[in-house]
């Protein structure tokens, strides 16, 4: 990618992966960039690249902010995006984390270039965060969608294969990219509540971030989302409770998410969980009593 400026030299990763989360269109209530951003402040990800805007984003549409430094020096901050690598001990993969906006320019050319960027990388597979609004209810666990590119990860994922149509956004065009270089690719997405999607949502972002923790093998510190999770939840509650129409309307949501859970169970194998919690305990040093705590 000619818009890609290194920041050092590209690092030697074992195994990586490629996660990548936009903000925009793919990112209902924040919940995917929360989720990535948490994931890259757990396992002290670095900065390798950035990805030069100038090519890819109407600035009329997003806008670069200005700040002030120590109250003296004006800076532009840009919309763009960035590539971080993390090295994580303990577990079979690296992690290269892209974060940051949907492109309003150019997917195909955006989507190539970092296509091709993780092929140089040795990246094994691509896995993207979104978040879509839904008619679902905040009290009940967030329901998360896994897709995959081809059948033999389907399988190997406890995945589904993507069977939509319709608009699309970046992420979209990143898999087919990733397809036509026979590269491996999955998607996870959160369901948001439809009725309170205009504020931040870390309960679907600690959801995205504990499946994808199962997905890539890699534990993921995120005790101050939890908090945050548990504080939106009292909120929304004590909202949802002060207006009769919305309450009825969240009640009615919970008993169809009960039926549909009832018709059609969204659970892992045993055989998945036993897997991810001893690659959580391999990367955490063992089981109790080995060093583990």
């Amino acid at each position: 990618m000619d818009a890609l400026v290194w920041e050092a030299e590209p690092p030697r990763l074992r195994s990586p992966i490629l996660v990548c989360a936009f903000a925009g269109w793919n990112d209902a209530a924040g919940a995917a960039t929360t989720a990535l951003t948490t994931a890259a402040e757990s396992l002290d990800a670095e900065l390798i690249a950035q990805v030069d805007p100038e090519e890819f984003f109407d600035f009329q549409a997003n806008r670069p902010t200005i700040s002030m430094t120590e109250g003296q020096t004006r800076e532009i901050e840009w919309p763009g995006n960035v590539l971080l690598a993390a090295r994580v001990d303990g577990t079979d993969h690296d992690l290269v984390l892209l974060a940051g906006t949907e492109p309003n320019l150019r997917w195909r050319t955006f989507s190539d270039g970092l296509a091709e960027v993780a092929d140089g990388l040795g990246v094994e597979m691509v896995v993207t965060l979104g978040a879509l609004i839904a008619d679902v209810a905040h009290s009940l666990p967030v329901p998360i969608t896994g897709l995959a590119s081809d059948q033999e990860l389907v399988e190997r994922l406890d995945l589904a294969r993507s069977n939509y149509e319709g608009p699309t956004g970046v992420v979209g065009v990143l898999h087919d990219a990733c397809r036509r270089r026979g590269m491996p690719s999955a998607s996870l997405w959160a369901a948001v509540p439809h009725y309170v999607a205009a504020v931040p949502n870390p309960k679907a972002a600690l959801a995205l971030l504990r499946r994808l923790e199962g997905l890539v093998g890699v534990a993921v510190e995120a005790s101050e989302l939890e908090e945050e999770t548990a504080s939106y939840e009292d909120q929304v509650t004590r909202a949802v409770a002060a207006n009769p129409e919305i309450e009825e309307l969240v009640q009615r949501l919970e008993q169809e998410q009960a039926d549909r859970l009832e018709l059609r169970p969204d659970l892992p194998s045993g055989e998945t969980l036993a897997r991810q919690f001893e690659q959580f305990l391999r990367q955490r040093g063992g089981p109790p009593g080995e060093g583990g705590g």
